[in-house]
C-alpha cells in the first residue's frame, strides 16, 4: 500500500499529481500510465520524474509518437478491465486522437445499450504562458466539455491535482483532466481525500458580496490577484473556481451571481462558442432579474498562441484585464475587446 497522505502538506501541482500517479499504481493493479515519454524520461513536464525507476515498465509504459494508437490502446485496456491512464504530452495534441475520444470512448455505453463502459483516464496538459507557440498553448477543454459521454476537469489548486485522479480512476465512464502547465510549479495545501470535495462541484475560493469571478484552471491564480487588487479599490469580489466544465455545475454559480448581482467570466479559451459563453448564458437564463450589470467575459484573444513574450502576454488573460472588467461590471458597463 502507497504510504498515507499527511493532514495537510504543502506541495507544487507537479508533486501533487505525481503523488497521485504513484498511490494510485501502486494501490491497483488495473492502473497503468501510458504515453509519450512518461517513462524514463519523466514526462515532458516532469509529472512522473521517478516513476518509471521505482514502478517499471509494465506500469509505467513509453509509446510511439502517435495519439491515436496510444489513446486506442488505452480505450482497449479499458474494455479488457484495466484501469489506463492516457497522458497526452499538450492539449494541441489531442486533435490527432479526437475519433477516439469522441466517436469511441465518449459513445461506447450508448451505442452498447449500457453494456460497455469505458473507464478511462486522459490527462492533457494545456494552456500557454510558457512561449511554446501556436500548437502547443491552446485550451481546448472548452471543446471537450461540449461532448456528451465524458467528463472534462480542470484543477486549480495542488489539492485537487492531488485528489482528482482518484476520484476519476473510480468513474466508469471517461474523464478528462486538464491540467494547466502554468500551475505545475505552484504550491499549495493538501489535505486530507475526505476534505477534498465532490470535484464535479464548484467551490468558492474567496466569498465577497459585490461580484462574482467565474473560473477555472490555470487562470485561477490571477483572478485571485485581481480579487486583492480589487478589495484594495473597496470592491468585494468573490471568485468561483468551476473545477469541472462538464458536467457544469450550474447551481454555485447561479447562487454566487445571485448573491453579488455581478459576474464576469474569465477562460483562457476563446471567447467565441467557448465555456465563458456558456457560462454566460446560463446565467442569464437563471439570474437575468438578478444583474445589475452586463455580463463581462475575459478570454484569450482570438488569435492562434503567439510565441514572443510581450505578444503571447499581450493574448492572454492578466490581472489588469480581470480588473478593467470588473471595474466594469460595477459601473453597469461591458468591456468590448475585438480582437
Amino acid at each position: 500500500m502507497a504510504e498515507p497522505a499527511a493532514m495537510e502538506t504543502e506541495m507544487t501541482c507537479r508533486e501533487a499529481m505525481r503523488a497521485a500517479l504513484r498511490e494510485s499504481i501502486i494501490d491497483d493493479d488495473r492502473v497503468v500510465l501510458m504515453g509519450e515519454d512518461v517513462g524514463a524520461y519523466g514526462g515532458c513536464f516532469a509529472v512522473s520524474s521517478g516513476l518509471f525507476d521505482e514502478l517499471g515498465s509494465e506500469r509505467i509504459i513509453d509509446t510511439p509518437l502517435s495519439e491515436l494508437g496510444f489513446v486506442g490502446a488505452g480505450i482497449g485496456a479499458a474494455l479488457g478491465g484495466m484501469r489506463p491512464i492516457v497522458e497526452i504530452m499538450t492539449g494541441n495534441f489531442s486533435l490527432l486522437a479526437l475519433d477516439q475520444i469522441v466517436n469511441t470512448a465518449a459513445t461506447l455505453r450508448h451505442m452498447s445499450g449500457g453494456q460497455l463502459g469505458v473507464p478511462i483516464v486522459i490527462r492533457l496538459a494545456t494552456g500557454g504562458g510558457r512561449q511554446l507557440a501556436a500548437q502547443h498553448s491552446h485550451s481546448f477543454d472548452g471543446w471537450f466539455g461540449h461532448i456528451p459521454g465524458i467528463k472534462v476537469w480542470s484543477p486549480g489548486v495542488a489539492e485537487d491535482f492531488r485528489w482528482m485522479l482518484s476520484a476519476a480512476l473510480a468513474d466508469p465512464d471517461p474523464v478528462l483532466i486538464f491540467e494547466h502547465v502554468g500551475l505545475y510549479g505552484r504550491s499549495g495545501p493538501v489535505g486530507a481525500r475526505s476534505d477534498a470535495g465532490d470535484p464535479e462541484r464548484a467551490v468558492i475560493r474567496r466569498p465577497g458580496r459585490d461580484l462574482s469571478l467565474i473560473t477555472f484552471g490555470g487562470t485561477l491564480p490571477m483572478v485571485l490577484d485581481a480579487a486583492t487588487e480589487l478589495f484594495g479599490d473597496g470592491v468585494d469580489a468573490e471568485v468561483v473556481d468551476l473545477r469541472c466544465l462538464r458536467p457544469l455545475d450550474t447551481s454555485t454559480m447561479v447562487e454566487s451571481v445571485r448573491r453579488t448581482h455581478r459576474a464576469v467570466i474569465i477562460d483562457e479559451g476563446w471567447r467565441s462558442g467557448g465555456i465563458s459563453a456558456e457560462v454566460s448564458a446560463r446565467l442569464a437564463e437563471h439570474c437575468f432579474y438578478d444583474l445589475d450589470a452586463p455580463i463581462g467575459r475575459v478570454c484569450s484573444r482570438e488569435v492562434p498562441m503567439p510565441y514572443p513574450a510581450h505578444l503571447e502576454a499581450a493574448a492572454l488573460p492578466s490581472v489588469e484585464r480581470i480588473v478593467e472588467a470588473a471595474r466594469a461590471a460595477m459601473d453597469a458597463t461591458v468591456v468590448v475587446e475585438t480582437w
